[in-house]
């Protein structure tokens, strides 16, 4: 929290004769000032918990504080023991970044009080729009942490090591989805730093709170109407190992059907994605016959699961829902189309290689 903006809540409670809380956009709470000992749920909570509630934030929302350029009045609530207040707005060139709040449960503040305490929302906007545009600035280090240039990614460690802004160990996230707009840095955890690299959303988190951030995120990119496949990899030690670790978290949301999240730790043999090229891979693992076979896509689902369940013939046709002897008819095929032996342990590897690589191959 910025000293500067504390000072100016603090002076807004004692001009206003109120409890005075500062929230941003986001209602992340920014700083607070007491004026005697009035409280209700919602100030208690947003001051316990750093944040209003999004039941909350809808609530207040609905009153148009978010497009106001003037002071807002929100009656009381009593089924909720919510307090009426003033809301400010916080503005910077015609851009909103938060609200001071006042506790004004029985109207004392009068409108030119209100008025008057608006050159205080001034300066709390600029100050704002100032930690705005730095963050806008630390969204394009991480991007140079991804570099290929070592150079560049070892200055821009060393100016994230600098600023403060990143606490290791870290967790490197990798959101991709159809369409690249960043996301507003306003609606993440102010711990969270992003990106978009490579058309990928790029979030680097602290790994205590990752698992709470990263959820944010994907909600928000679920509201676009776009499916989310989301890799992870942790923890990175170092900023320096930033620049591996998304690749690994490349990977894992390569490998993630969309809506899912896969880690790192969990992909096995997919990691030799990580490895080499689509195409070298390609001509590495596969072979005429399994490429044969990759046409008939029946025949290669039913591969799979056979060798899935480690040559289990019962749990494969169960799986399957065919009869045993269907399934019997099947690997006799894939045997004639593969020229591979299903009873012999490297025909098997190289056939359950090239089947669980295939799909995720371009």
């Amino acid at each position: 929290m910025a000293p500067d903006l504390q000072e100016i809540v603090e002076q807004a409670a004692d001009l206003l004769r109120a409890p005075a809380t500062l929230e941003d956009r986001d209602f992340h709470l920014v700083a607070y000032a007491a004026h005697g000992d009035t409280i209700d749920p919602v100030r208690m909570n947003s001051i316990l918990h750093r944040r209003a509630t999004e039941a909350v934030r809808a609530r207040f929302e609905r009153h148009g504080i978010a497009r106001a350029t003037g002071p807002v009045r929100i009656p009381a609530d009593a089924a909720l023991g919510q307090l009426a207040r003033l809301c400010l707005p916080v503005r910077w060139n015609n851009v909103t970044y938060g609200y001071l709040w006042l506790l004004d449960d029985k109207g004392h503040i009068t409108d030119a009080q209100a008025a008057r305490a608006m050159p205080l929302c001034e300066r709390a906007g600029l100050l704002m729009a100032r930690q705005a545009r730095e963050r806008d600035d630390l969204g394009w280090k991480v991007a140079d942490l991804l570099s290929t240039h070592p150079d560049v990614r070892t200055q821009a460690a060393d100016d994230l090591t600098d600023a403060g802004a990143a606490d290791p160990p870290l967790t490197v996230a990798v959101l991709r989805t159809p369409s690249p707009e960043p996301l507003n840095p306003w609606l993440l955890p102010h711990s969270v730093l992003a990106t978009v690299w490579q058309r990928d959303h790029v979030l680097l988190l602290p790994v205590g709170s990752a698992p709470t951030a990263l959820a944010r995120a994907r909600r928000l990119l679920e509201e676009r109407n776009a499916p989310v496949q989301t890799g992870v990899y942790s923890p990175c030690p170092t900023l320096d190992d930033v620049h591996e670790g998304w690749l690994r978290a490349r990977v894992a949301a390569r490998t993630a059907a969309p809506g899912e999240t896969r880690d790192w730790t969990s992909l096995g043999v997919l990691r030799l994605l990580r490895t080499a090229g689509d195409e070298a891979l390609a001509q590495t693992t596969q072979t005429p016959g399994t490429e044969r076979l990759l046409e008939h896509e029946d025949l290669a689902r039913t591969a799979r699961t056979y060798l899935d369940l480690a040559g289990n013939v019962q749990q494969t046709a169960k799986t399957l829902n065919i009869h045993r002897q269907t399934l019997y008819h099947r690997l006799r095929r894939i045997e004639e189309l593969t020229a591979l032996t299903l009873t012999n342990g490297q025909d098997r590897l190289t056939l359950h290689l090239a089947l669980t690589l295939a799909p995720h191959l371009g």
